[in-house]
């Protein structure tokens, strides 16, 4: 009992730390794609020391059997990134952080391709109403273009997110940390490419502001609470995992409108609650599946 209220905290916590992201990559003054892979390299060492202190030998044989998909999966990661990044540029924290959390969505619709699921009235109903949650955000934005664009880089990230989830679901020898160690390293390989031909590395634009975000966004919002997500993750059913990890999107949107006075009209308020709501009430288990 004692392992599983400390593991909620664990969980809890790291989640809550996700949903105050957007703020410190504000203050990063570089490009969508320069940051995601700085995430990379600062969050791979952090996990990999972790790994290394804890004496958490990688099996490489393990390892070899799902190189391809950890490798895509990794690319996925850091393509992922890049566009959530750019909706915070377009769009408010809130509304970003809403089009992203259609991921779950994107996953339950998809999955009865790949893995031969049947949809349930549930899941279908679930779905309209998550999509009509969307509608409402996207129909009544004042920004006009900026807005959209924001939105439109909002779920081009929840679907390389989704992909990420997807590709995870086929990986069975790698697991946990060591599973999201090589994701990062193969991200960092992606990215750098990525950057070289793009906007060039411009660390020496940075001011003090900007390599405190930096740093916090690299080794807290990324390494430290990826740690902390696996160490509780093991500890946790399903269902208390599905209900804690709406913390980060309820955190966010308070920090839009608390934290950088982004407001919120009333239909985008009842549009976020059915896209969280029913994302969450698609993942937690029906009485018959309890």
């Amino acid at each position: 009992m004692k392992r599983e209220t400390t593991a909620k905290c664990l969980m809890a916590s790291a989640m809550f730390i996700f949903g105050t992201l957007a703020p410190f990559v504000r203050n990063i003054d570089v490009s969508s794609g320069e940051l995601a892979l700085y995430r990379a390299v600062l969050a791979a060492a952090l996990v990999g020391g972790f790994l290394l202190v804890t004496k958490q030998k990688i099996s490489v044989v393990s390892l070899k059997k799902d190189l391809l998909l950890l490798l895509l999966s990794g690319a996925a990661m850091g393509i992922n990134w890049i566009l959530l990044f750019e909706a915070y540029k377009y769009t408010t924290v809130s509304v970003a952080t809403l089009s992203y959390y259609f991921a779950p969505v994107i996953v339950m619709v998809v999955c009865p391709l790949f893995f031969k699921e049947k949809l349930t009235c549930k899941q279908i109903i679930c779905f309209v109403m998550s999509t009509a949650g969307l509608v409402m955000i996207t129909g009544t934005m004042g920004g006009g273009k900026q807005d959209l664009l924001g939105i439109a880089f909002g779920l081009g990230a929840a679907t390389f997110y989704a992909t990420v989830m997807l590709l995870n679901k086929f990986i069975k020898g790698a697991t946990g940390l060591h599973r999201t160690f090589v994701q990062f390293l193969s991200a960092v390989v992606v990215l750098v490419i990525y950057v070289a031909f793009t906007s060039g590395f411009t660390l020496e634009k940075l001011d003090g502001i900007g390599w405190g975000a930096l740093l916090i966004v690299g080794l807290v919002h990324t390494g430290i609470t990826y740690c902390m997500y696996f160490s509780s993750l093991k500890e946790l059913p399903g269902q208390k995992v599905a209900i804690l990890s709406y913390i980060d999107p309820l955190v966010a949107v308070l920090v839009s409108v608390i934290w950088l006075n982004e407001g919120m009209t009333l239909p985008q308020i009842i549009g976020g609650i059915l896209i969280l709501g029913f994302t969450l009430w698609s993942e937690l288990p029906t009485r018959k599946n309890k």
